[in-house]
């Protein structure tokens, strides 16, 4: 699998990664699909403290120790949670991040994470603490790069004036609204990570099964689109090519219940046409962001 260079920094993460938050508890289906990850080259592997409250980083953690050193794994920090409630709350502290670190390097089990990423962020925040925190953990060893998870102009445009390498954002066919700042982005030498590839399924072969509303299109409009295209491209091929397609993606993260639905993915990509259609281009809406701007 192709690779693309995370950033300004020196690493080079598969253009396809594996988005862990949809993993099974179940160790053993979940070492299935990591093992079929890492079997057709996938190297970037995604997780969040939060995520099963913790559970989540200790599973890929345990699955992943073998292979720690020909992988790039990243976590993200601001959410503070207790196990024994339901609810969390956000906080980016530098005194909450630094323990917060600790606790995911040893649910981790690593001496290092490659990637830390801050799980959100509002206007409020104050960076230049969360930057620094950062920014010292890195003089610390304890993370290599940093970055955010963010689809708030007003937050992850000031954010990428630091010296993150990267933004993860929802993007796909149907929802191009982060595509306004992939310019902003990448001058400011962060890659965008996208999230939400195939719109909850809408684009891939079983769309009919989840046709409802999507961000700016209606069911009826879904219908004409997705049908229209279908009946000429593989849907699945054409989304991963759409996000890759533009130079300031390193790389579509996709999740998986099951390894059949990463096996799926992996074929879609090998099938990927060269250039995504001008035609089909010529039918998706540019959406834009109305809100955080």
């Amino acid at each position: 699998m192709k690779k693309r260079r995370l950033g300004t920094s020196s690493l080079h993460i598969s253009e396809l990664s594996l988005g862990c938050m949809s993993l099974p508890l179940e160790k053993k289906e979940a070492t299935s699909i990591i093992e079929t990850a890492l079997e057709y080259g996938i190297n970037y592997f995604d997780t969040a403290d939060l995520y099963n409250k913790g559970l989540n980083e200790a599973l890929i953690g345990d699955i992943l120790k073998p292979h720690r050193h020909n992988i790039v794994l990243a976590t993200k920090v601001g959410n503070r949670f207790t196990a024994d409630r339901d609810d969390w709350t956000w906080d980016p502290s530098r005194a909450h991040i630094i323990k917060s670190v600790h606790d995911s390097l040893k649910r981790l089990q690593t001496d290092y994470i490659d990637v830390y990423q801050l799980h959100g962020g509002t206007i409020e925040d104050n960076f230049d603490e969360i930057i620094d925190t950062f920014e010292q953990l890195k003089k610390e060893g304890y993370i290599r790069e940093y970055g955010i998870s963010s689809i708030r102009p007003n937050v992850f445009v000031p954010f990428s004036k630091s010296n993150a390498v990267s933004n993860m954002m929802q993007y796909n066919m149907l929802d191009r609204s982060a595509e306004e700042y992939f310019n902003v982005l990448a001058e400011n030498g962060v890659s965008v990570l996208t999230r939400g590839t195939v719109a909850k399924g809408l684009l891939t072969d079983d769309y009919a099964k989840k046709i409802k509303p999507y961000m700016s299109y209606t069911v009826e409009e879904l219908q004409t689109l997705l049908s229209s295209i279908s009946s000429n491209y593989d849907l699945h091929a054409l989304a991963l090519a759409f996000n890759l397609e533009n130079a300031a993606v390193a790389s579509a993260v996709v999740g998986a219940r099951t390894t059949t639905q990463l096996l799926d993915t992996i074929k879609a990509y090998e099938q990927m046409p060269k250039q995504f259609p001008n035609e089909i281009k010529a039918l998706l809406k540019l959406t834009k962001y109305k809100e955080h701007r």
